[in-house]
């Protein structure tokens, strides 16, 4: 039995939980356009007959701008104790630079071993993919490089593999049934949250927060949050347009989460400065 931790680490909006989701085999981290959009630890589980992978996913390496980007960078710095191997994702689609070489020196560093995943190859050229997989081999030592594409999958099998072979062996850290560590509820936050994201644009996305209010045996209602009225108006939408989508659109997922229907609510409520203040974003478990 092989079992170990593999931190997946890189940029904000390089694909990482795209990719995670891929290697895991179900959606259990949300994704979307937006960066930052990994807010907390996430741990996704791969399990085979003779392995368990964790994927520790989280928040892009970023300078931190407020209290809640802060916790975010916090949360990275100190994830990389009692990890086996480094997943190091960099996107095909974006020129490597200053803030891939800042990551790539302090997981290199680290003295474990690094696997590079170059994400996004999808409908590139062959050209394009070889020059960015050049000046991702030229940052440090690693152990292995794989173009992948994690919307496609890709190249997600021999990269799995690879990271299976550096595991060691051990005993499993969860539940074989289980996909992550997350409870049902902080999938459903995030679910909503989700949606959110698709619909809003500038920096209204970056003021969503979503909190559960109530889960009851057909009722499920949850406060959108965001940090002003402005932003509240634009969340609800003409006549309640994009609040109602946002339902429309998390509804079914819930409903398979939860293997039942469910009556969704959704509230938009103004919770002001709520990423700048400790009190809120612990209320919020961020």
């Amino acid at each position: 039995m092989k079992s170990g931790f593999v931190a997946v680490a890189g940029r904000p909006n390089v694909g990482k939980s795209t990719l995670v989701n891929a290697l895991v085999g179900e959606k259990i981290a949300i994704t979307s356009r937006v960066p930052n959009t990994t807010r907390r630890r996430i741990y996704g589980v791969a399990n085979g007959e003779d392995y368990q992978l964790v994927l520790v996913d989280l928040p892009g390496f970023q300078r931190p701008m407020d209290k809640l980007t802060e916790r975010m960078q916090t949360t990275v710095d100190t994830s990389f104790e009692d990890i086996d191997v480094v997943l190091f994702v960099m996107s095909a689609r974006d020129r490597i630079g200053g803030g891939d070489r800042f990551i790539a020196r302090r997981v290199y560093a680290l003295g474990i071993p690094v696997i590079v995943a170059l994400n996004k190859v999808d409908n590139l050229k062959p050209s394009h993919i070889v020059t960015g997989m050049k000046a991702a081999a030229a940052l440090g030592d690693f152990h292995a490089l794989h173009p992948v594409s994690a919307v496609t999958k890709d190249g997600v099998d021999e990269l799995r593999a690879d990271l299976l072979h550096l595991l060691p062996e051990g005993q499993p850290f969860f539940e074989r049934e289980s996909a992550t560590d997350q409870t049902d509820a902080e999938r459903i936050v995030e679910l909503i949250r989700e949606k959110a994201l698709q619909l809003t644009r500038d920096e209204v996305p970056h003021s969503i927060s979503v909190e559960l209010d109530e889960l009851d045996q057909k009722l499920l209602r949850a406060f959108v949050l965001v940090e002003t009225e402005s932003q509240k108006q634009i969340l609800v939408g003409r006549k309640g347009a994009v609040i109602r989508e946002i339902g429309v659109r998390a509804r079914p997922e819930i409903e398979r989460l939860l293997g039942k229907k469910i009556f969704l609510e959704l509230v938009v409520k103004v919770r002001p400065r709520w990423r700048r203040e400790d009190a809120q974003l612990d209320r919020l478990g961020l």
